[in-house]
């Protein structure tokens, strides 16, 4: 299987269920995953979401609110819409009139402050404020990831802008090579798995061989940056082959995947752990009863506890990309908040896609 190859025009109805699962995976991921966020789950915690997830299968009895990983991520698909490109000071503007409209969404301070300071300056300088972030060293935050998932759609068929966009986007607010590195990362994962189909030949290693090889490159010019790790990315890819490819018998425990990959805000700590949530949905958890891979997946990953909202929207996001929007239980998204507005959000990028010209060639 050639998990990058090009989806031609003839492939723009299969499209359109990917880009919708794909942004109706994070919006679910984000929204089943926000009540959990900061726990440390055990086996009795994950019991009651494997009861709480079967009751979303079911009648409307309640609204889960969406998160600040949501709000950002509908903030970046609008600005891309409508310029269909990447305008910065468009998406800066965006960001910041969708925190002060609602602030209760869960923005960390670190972000807020950022926010303060390009309002306050009336957007002269929109990267300044992220570059002044934690003496000027810029966060390594997964913030820019969790919102990169319109980035990863709109560029769908053009390998180096993806990266260009990630990178350039993220920077309204990381500027921290992890940072950055974790959206772009992220990104190449949601596009992989557009360009990948749950009917042919799979290979989970291949598909993270293939993001090992794209980060060799990425991570390649990081000398002198004083990081801690080397190419902290390439070895927790290298983390994640290695799980994946435990025995039947063998399969890595909630706390082992958790201790090896990490569950925080960090980037390093959470991209990594998305994707081998997705991987590892791949087939049959202990402990998570359902058919469905696509909801395994979410689950899973709110299962390991730490930062279950952007965790859970991240593998939302990859798994919907790969399964589409079939694979989406209706009763669960009407359980969530803005389900139709996502889907029309969906439908607008592919539309707005797939008419720029480099998405053509």
């Amino acid at each position: 299987m050639n998990s990058t190859k090009n989806m031609t025009k003839l492939d723009v109805s299969l499209l359109g269920k990917k880009f919708r699962g794909s942004m109706l995976g994070c919006l679910a991921g984000d929204c089943i995953g926000s009540p959990y966020e900061g726990e440390t789950m055990s086996s009795g915690d994950r019991v009651v979401l494997q009861n709480s997830y079967d009751k979303l299968e079911g009648p409307m009895y309640r609204v889960m609110q969406f998160s600040d990983d949501s709000a950002m991520t509908k903030s970046v698909a609008e600005s891309l819409i409508e310029k269909k490109d990447l305008d910065l000071v468009d998406m800066a503007k965006k960001f910041v009139k969708s925190y002060y409209q609602e602030p209760h969404r869960g923005y960390g301070q670190s972000v807020v402050t950022v926010f303060k300071k390009l309002r306050g300056s009336k957007f002269t300088d929109v990267l300044l404020p992220a570059r002044e972030q934690f003496n000027g060293q810029g966060s390594f935050g997964n913030g820019a990831a969790m919102r990169v998932t319109p980035i990863a759609l709109f560029c769908y068929n053009n390998y180096e802008r993806t990266i260009d966009m990630a990178r350039q986007q993220s920077l309204l607010t990381h500027t921290h090579k992890i940072g950055i590195d974790g959206a772009i990362l992220q990104a190449m994962a949601i596009q992989q798995s557009l360009h990948s189909h749950p009917k042919d030949e799979f290979d989970a290693r291949e598909f993270v061989d293939d993001l090992i090889d794209k980060m060799n490159f990425v991570e390649a010019d990081e000398e002198g940056l004083g990081l801690v790790e080397p190419q902290p990315y390439k070895k927790r890819l290298t983390l994640v082959k290695k799980l994946l490819s435990e025995k039947n018998g063998n399969k890595p425990t909630p706390d082992q995947v958790v201790h090896e990959l990490g569950n925080d805000i960090t980037g390093v700590g959470s991209v990594p752990t998305a994707i081998f949530c997705f991987l590892r949905a791949q087939s049959p958890i202990e402990g998570i009863r359902t058919e469905n891979p696509l909801r395994r997946a979410i689950q899973y990953a709110v299962s390991l506890g730490g930062d279950t909202d952007t965790i859970g929207c991240m593998t939302g996001a990859i798994a919907g990309a790969f399964y589409g929007d079939e694979k989406l239980s209706p009763n669960v998204l009407q359980h969530c908040e803005g389900s139709e507005e996502f889907k029309q959000l969906a439908d607008k990028l592919l539309d707005a896609a797939t008419s720029v010209e480099w998405n053509s060639n």
